[in-house]
């Protein structure tokens, strides 16, 4: 089985973040029990789903009890909702101490010269490219979509860089998730990243192959910074409908949420398995824009409201004013690591409800907002971002239940809820609101 070793920094080509792909030497791991992303948990069946009228429960995608199922894997306690950091470098403790501190508590890929053991030390968790003691799952591959397309043609066994990928002209990528899949050890959770051909360029049957493999997948599509992605045939392909996007519909929190809606609609079977999001913290594209603490916020949480069940931050800035291979650890940091830090502790503090059930069909809105809503303990948790600017405020319906009062958690109000209805304001499309309503949870 060739696995590649991981490399001490991460690249960027022709100005353009490389977010894998990117290890400098092939070996040759020795042989052992192997399996295929088939023998992971199956996830809920489709008719686990209990209705109340118009209103139905629906389990996470993969279950709340997924990651417990794998060999030395993430925790599958409620409290606990992945928050990672990509390709970063640990070599002391003081780099442990900074990411917690910013509420990560999970490494996806690491630099050649990081400790697992400084990791496992910390309570964090580690999911390398290379399978190693104590790893929490293994990164498979990287937006192998784009660097070996969609095909079964035979691979050489090289990476980009190495020499030529796939031999002829026949794309190999199929046969590259399937060769390093099967050669993950037993029992050991696999993750695969994908870039714009799953999200973009590949037909549906095409993309859905790549989703087969692993046992968990996300996408990369950095809405908020990629000079390119409004173009007809990139984000053109996906929101746009064939045509280019203007900014103002395009640099978006709502399209972090359709990207992880797309995936989440290639998965078969349906919700069987976890979907990731990758959100950007810094300036990815040497040429565009710089990311907002209020965009990253926003954009986690459209992609939470869609199913995303764990959040990876690009750590990475390739800007001319400000290049790093960490932003959250380095001054390129500073305008949005306090925002960023408040976001993690709520993802935290919240998820409980993050894990638990949706509720489809319990709230009508009555403005551009995506709404979704959480069945835990005796009342519901509403999570609700804004998908455009809205003049006024925005009304929210509820079908049942006897809640008096909606709390707006983490912002010191309430809100009365009157025959079941109650308002608030969205001014831009990086507004998000979260509200807890007690009272019960109409016998669901």
């Amino acid at each position: 089985m060739r696995w590649r070793t991981r490399t001490a920094v991460a690249l960027s080509v022709g100005g353009v973040a490389v977010a894998g792909a990117i290890a400098i030497a092939i070996v040759v791991a020795s042989s052992a029990t192997t399996r295929a992303a088939s023998d992971a948990p199956a996830g809920p069946p489709p008719d686990s789903a209990s209705e109340s009228g118009a209103v139905t429960v629906r389990a996470v995608d993969g279950g709340a009890d997924y990651y417990g199922h794998f060999e030395d894997g993430l925790p599958d306690d409620p409290g606990f909702f992945p928050i990672g950091v990509w390709f970063a470098s640990v070599t002391s403790s003081s780099d442990t101490e900074a990411d917690r501190s910013m509420g990560v508590n999970t490494y996806v890929e690491l630099t050649a010269n990081s400790s697992l053991e400084l990791i496992a030390d910390a309570g964090m968790h580690a999911i390398p490219s290379v399978p190693e003691d104590g790893a929490a799952g293994l990164l498979v591959a990287d937006e192998v979509d784009m660097w070996a397309g969609p095909g079964d043609g035979a691979w050489t066994g090289a990476y980009p860089g190495d020499g030529q990928v796939c031999t002829g002209d026949v794309a190999c990528g199929y046969s590259i998730m399937a060769e390093l899949v099967d050669g993950a050890p037993a029992g050991l959770m696999t993750v695969a990243n994908f870039g714009k051909g799953v999200a973009f360029w590949e037909s549906d049957v095409e993309a859905q192959r790549f989703l087969e493999f692993t046992d968990v997948v996300s996408t990369d599509a950095y809405w908020f910074t990629d000079p390119n992605i409004c173009g007809a045939t990139e984000g053109g392909w996906g929101p746009g409908d064939g045509e280019a996007i203007p900014d103002g519909e395009c640099r978006i929190a709502a399209n972090y949420g359709w990207t992880v809606e797309h995936l989440r609609s290639l998965v078969s079977p349906a919700s069987s398995k976890p979907v990731w999001q990758f959100v950007e913290v810094g300036q990815p594209f040497g040429d565009g824009p710089v990311v907002t603490g209020a965009q990253i916020r926003s954009a986690v949480w459209s992609g939470i409201i869609h199913g995303a069940r764990g959040v990876v931050y690009f750590n990475h800035g390739f800007g001319d004013a400000c290049s790093t291979e960490n932003v959250l650890r380095d001054a390129c940091g500073d305008p949005v690591r306090e925002e960023v830090a408040a976001l993690n502790r709520q993802l935290a503090d919240l998820a409980p409800a993050l894990n638990a059930p949706f509720v489809d069909g319990l709230v009508d809105v009555d403005g551009s907002v995506d709404v979704a809503v959480k069945l835990i303990d005796d009342g519901f948790t509403i999570i609700a971002g804004a998908t455009s600017a809205n003049d006024g405020e925005v009304g929210f319906t509820i079908e049942c239940g006897n809640a008096a009062t909606a709390t707006v958690v983490g912002e010191d109000r309430t809100i009365p809820v009157v025959d079941g209805r109650f308002s608030d304001r969205f001014p831009d499309s990086d507004t998000v609101h979260v509200y807890r309503l007690e009272g019960g949870t109409c016998d669901l």
